[in-house]
């Protein structure tokens, strides 16, 4: 009769730093030897080109990498493309909707965020204590970065010292698909809070038509009226869509 041996009768390494003998579960769950040359290939040609000389799915599969060591991640890839769009979209899909995709989990979630908010932070940084004037394309490229593909409205506002440098970007609210509350008072406010000499407003549309609803353009005008009554400046309202964004400024509404 074949006696099954309990823990204590495993054997173990003859030193503590001497590795044990592989298990079966261990050989198992090695990585097969295509996954790895695949992933090796990749890594390769994202180090030699940059992300450029990558499609939307490989890029993705190299963060998909860390959060699934062991399985073939190019079918969630797909899958993720297929649901969202573009690699943006997918990165910036809110955790709910992205757990609703199969094969996604906590570990791919917050991979795919981590990803987000570094994209956030580099985009900020370029434009963050510099003057908006030489920097306005930056501007504009950081508010894409983290408006563009939002599912709500948000609603931002950028504050600039006297010679037009951005003090502070703050998130003044959040709202629904079509619509944001925002308070002039509160906005004002917050100008004098950071000693601020003039106010960039922003917010998205997650339609991806910029075009300012009459909503919009009242909001602005209060904010504008505000503004003056304290010596601030209003230098411009944009509205960010997918692919384009409107100036207040440039179209004549300011």
């Amino acid at each position: 009769m074949t006696r099954t041996r309990n823990f204590s009768e495993l054997s173990l390494p003859l030193f503590q730093d001497e590795p044990a003998a592989p298990t079966a579960t261990a050989t198992t769950t090695r990585q097969p030897s295509y996954i790895r040359d695949h992933r090796n290939r990749l890594r390769s040609r994202f180090l030699s080109g940059g992300a450029l000389a990558m499609p939307d799915y490989e890029l993705l599969e190299l963060v998909l990498f860390r959060a699934i060591p062991r399985r073939d991640v190019k079918p969630l890839a797909h899958q993720l493309l297929e649901r969202f769009g573009d690699f943006n979209s997918v990165i910036s899909a809110s955790l709910e909707r992205l757990t609703e995709v199969s094969g996604v989990g906590e570990a791919v979630a917050t991979e795919l965020k981590i990803v987000e908010a570094a994209a956030h932070r580099l985009a900020r940084a370029r434009v963050l204590r510099r003057q908006v004037i030489s920097s306005w394309d930056a501007l504009l490229d950081y508010c894409h970065t983290t408006m563009a593909h939002g599912e709500i409205e948000q609603f931002r506002v950028f504050y600039l010292d006297r010679k037009n440098t951005l003090i502070a970007d703050e998130e003044q609210a959040r709202g629904t698909v079509d619509h944001v509350p925002v308070y002039p008072r509160e906005v004002v406010k917050r100008a004098l809070h950071h000693n601020a000499s003039a106010l960039i407003l922003v917010h998205n549309h997650p339609s991806g038509d910029p075009t300012p609803s009459p909503a919009d353009v009242d909001m602005t005008r209060q904010v504008q009226t505000a503004a003056e009554a304290l010596g601030l400046v209003l230098h411009d309202h944009i509205i960010i869509g997918k692919s384009e964004e409107l100036s207040f400024r440039a179209s004549g509404y300011l």
